[in-house]
């Protein structure tokens, strides 16, 4: 590791001459907005188009422009940890597979006793050993993991009216990368879109540019949106439930979930639950997914789909007595979920589940169900809302208000739209 930081400093030593005069360019810009809370209402919102899908790509990505001159990188979006980083040449000493040229880091290091550094190591016993750098590690639920230093450096982007913002902004310079079991397309980095003060849209809010809002509408069909702001909705066409501040790591809700089968109560309740982009499928934990793939066995009984026990696309799928196109030939024999949280003393609000949001249909033609046991790949308790089950739904998450929300959306037209608009419901 002295070696890996030593090389690390001489390289940035070398690098320095190329700080360019960005903060106080932008230091300027934002002298002369002003930031009024009626400029900052008026352009709060940044937007990105999404790419991807849950299947067969299985993941679901932005383009993001660092650096000067900026550079296009490919990062997945995570709204389960809070740092966003870049496979980089440090040099790099273990990489993956990337679809652009590793990020060549800022000069700019971040401290040890930087504040955003303690943020990232709050529940650590973080030591520095080298005082001029913060070191990193994260590791993720697949296994994968990312080792480096932050460093901070221009991200460009635009609000939606038009107006160009090139804050600078801390992110991770990875220099070791160990790929996860779920990792299997070409990765320049990871999105943190979560919680901590470390988070891309934590740092935007206390720069003064957006509302600490974010959220983002994800088709079924490829593609959607992300958003940080809070101008892009009807916050009274939004189904709310408070945030938990206990579980403060990950967006949750306040109250455990009452999972509901064809609108009945499967008897399930308190289910902690976190919403998470970083994951294309839903997990329950054993007991949960138990029930729910007995309810289902059960409600097929007699019907003509056959468990498909050569297709191992996912754990449980079923074949019919032809191939199926599409969801929209086999939906009718599969009851919709939905998970029920209490808003306040006698009130709830409901997040619907319905077919197409835990199903795909497999390459070999056959329906597979997209929620899996995440007991098993040790998430122990926790009951992870992934991707595919908040398609074609606009999920909002507040932190100004301590609320997640969710609305039906037409997220393929939200995504055939330029971020440069502004959007109206």
């Amino acid at each position: 590791m002295e070696k890996m930081n030593v090389r690390f400093m001489i390289l940035l030593m070398v690098m320095s001459l190329v700080l360019g005069f960005s903060s106080a360019v932008d230091f300027r810009w934002r002298k002369t907005a002003g930031f009024s809370d009626r400029f900052t209402r008026a352009v709060s919102s940044v937007v990105f188009p999404v790419h991807g899908n849950v299947y067969p790509l299985g993941y679901y990505n932005v383009t993001i422009n660092i650096g000067q001159p900026p550079r296009p990188y490919y990062l997945d979006l995570d709204t389960g940890s809070d740092l966003t980083w870049l496979q980089c040449d440090a040099p790099c000493v273990r990489c993956l597979e990337a679809p652009h040229p590793l990020y060549q880091p800022s000069s700019d290091l971040i401290p040890c006793n930087d504040p955003l550094c303690k943020a990232l190591h709050l529940n650590s016993n973080q030591r520095c050993e080298t005082p001029e750098q913060c070191d990193y590690e994260v590791e993720y639920a697949d296994g994968g993991s990312s080792l480096g230093v932050l460093v901070r450096d221009v991200f460009s982007m635009n609000y939606t009216k038009g107006l160009r913002l090139t804050p600078r902004l801390a992110l991770g310079c990875g220099y070791d990368q160990i790929p996860g079991a779920s990792s299997h397309h070409p990765l320049d980095g990871v999105l943190g879109l979560g919680r901590g003060k470390v988070s891309i849209l934590s740092q935007l809010h206390s720069q003064g540019y957006v509302k600490n809002v974010i959220g983002h509408c994800l088709s079924s069909l490829g593609g959607g949106i992300l958003f940080f702001g809070d101008d892009l909705y009807d916050s009274s066409r939004v189904s709310w439930t408070p945030m938990s501040r206990e579980y403060s790591k990950h967006y949750s809700p306040a109250m455990g979930g009452e999972l509901l089968f064809g609108g009945r109560t499967t008897g399930l309740k308190n289910l902690l639950t976190v919403f998470d982009s970083g994951s294309s499928y839903t997990y329950f934990n054993a007991k949960a997914y138990q029930a729910v793939t007995y309810l289902l066995k059960r409600e097929l009984s007699g019907k003509p789909l056959k468990e498909a026990r050569d297709d191992h696309t996912l754990p449980l799928c079923w074949q019919g007595r032809r191939p199926f196109m599409s969801i929209e030939e086999v939906k009718k024999y599969f009851k919709p979920l939905a998970l029920s949280f209490k808003t306040g003393w006698r009130s709830k609000t409901l997040f619907e589940i319905s077919p197409e949001a835990y199903l795909i249909i497999s390459m070999k033609g056959n329906v597979c169900l997209g929620i899996l046991n995440g007991t098993e790949i040790g998430l122990q308790n926790l009951n992870l809302i992934g991707d595919i089950s908040m398609q074609d739904q606009m999920i909002i998450y507040d932190n100004e208000k301590q609320s997640i929300g969710w609305m039906p959306a037409d997220c393929d037209e939200l995504a055939s739209l330029k971020a440069a608009q502004v959007y109206e419901y």
